[in-house]
């Protein structure tokens, strides 16, 4: 038997991981308590999303457990063993601001619930490839020391810096720069999951995303940018734009298309390689730009205002250079680009608030 292990299954990549590897597996294990809802309050639950799994997944088993818990689940390493070929590691605390109201709970999510899984694959299924989505966060605010100039809608690189004309990449620095806790917890996993790999030589992958968005998110105003931009969009619920303008940029990376960058890394896994993950320059938008594509696509004026102060740590400018990844693995491509994202989004939304 052939199986799956994804943490964080009824998230966004979570489920869209199991949407993608029940296809290709005889069993997708899911592991996910519903702490988002604790986490940014009954809008963000994915209660919704677990119901829906269980009902259209027909090989997919769902544990309510805490990744913390290390007993709890190795539990579930211990009964399946090395039938287990994949772990998507997906589930975490995934706010700047939430981080700093429980250092504590951030760390011990982030971090030792990682080592947890880690520790555990090489346990009892030493050979399987482990995927770890960590952020574009571990490179703290180094990013926005890049020469930048200002544009009508966005801020955009200088045009005679040509080495970040394709985004950033792999090589920025993760040290000595403002992080925030969160940032600072999934450097701590991030880091682990390299050792992981190189050390004990196992198939570990860090993707390092950007804003990864899709139909499936249950965005909140503390995470998940396009995604409750659009909810605002369709319900007219208030929306804060924090700093530099509204200028500010992100790529945005479709959950199928990252789940497909997992695909291709299981099928030729590499020790303790770390990819930036996110849209590149073929799907990113600035916070006006977003906004101006949510009013076109749901008819709606948003009601927005501008708060002067920019979040600790936020990036200016985030563009993910996705290079390496295609030099290593040369089929891979884009499906969705951001206009059709949204669209989605809109469709999906639309019945649920």
């Amino acid at each position: 038997m052939k199986i799956a292990i994804i943490t964080g299954s009824a998230g966004l990549i979570g489920s869209e991981s199991v949407n993608f590897f029940s296809q290709k597996f005889d069993k997708v294990i899911g592991i996910d308590n519903n702490y988002r809802q604790t986490l940014f309050g009954t809008d963000a639950s994915v209660q919704w999303n677990i119901e829906r799994l269980q009902k259209q997944v027909d090989n997919y088993e769902h544990y309510s457990l805490d990744i913390r818990n290390y007993t709890d689940v190795e539990a579930i390493f211990k009964k399946y063993g090395s039938d287990i070929k994949l772990i998507v590691h997906t589930a975490a605390q995934p706010s700047h601001d939430w981080a700093a109201k429980e250092p504590l709970t951030d760390f011990t999510i982030n971090a030792n619930g990682t080592l947890n899984l880690l520790e555990l694959t090489r346990l009892y299924t030493e050979k399987a490839v482990f995927i770890f989505t960590s952020t574009n966060k571990v490179y703290g605010d180094t990013p926005n020391y890049l020469p930048l100039v200002e544009l009508e809608t966005r801020w955009e690189i200088a045009e005679n810096h040509a080495y970040y004309k394709n985004g950033i990449d792999e090589t920025m620095s993760i040290d000595q720069t403002k992080h925030s806790l969160f940032g600072a917890s999934k450097v701590a996993a991030d880091v682990v999951a390299q050792e992981y790999g190189r050390y004990f030589g196992m198939n570990v992958g860090i993707f390092r995303g950007g804003c990864l968005t899709g139909p499936q998110h249950s965005g909140t105003q503390l995470h998940g940018f396009l995604s409750y931009l659009m909810k605002c969009a369709i319900t007219g619920n208030h929306y804060s734009v924090f700093g530099y303008k509204g200028k500010q940029v992100r790529d945005n990376i479709h959950s199928w298309d990252l789940v497909n960058m997992f695909w291709h890394f299981y099928q030729n896994p590499r020790q303790g390689e770390v990819y930036n993950a996110g849209g590149s320059r073929f799907s990113n938008c600035s916070m006006q730009e977003g906004i101006a594509l949510c009013e076109e696509i749901t008819g709606n004026k948003m009601n927005y205002s501008y708060v002067e102060d920019n979040r600790i740590g936020d990036h200016i400018w985030w563009v993910s250079d996705v290079s390496k990844f295609k030099k290593h693995y040369p089929e891979w491509n884009y499906k969705y680009d951001l206009k059709s994202t949204l669209v989605q989004m809109f469709e999906a939304m639309k019945s649920r608030v």
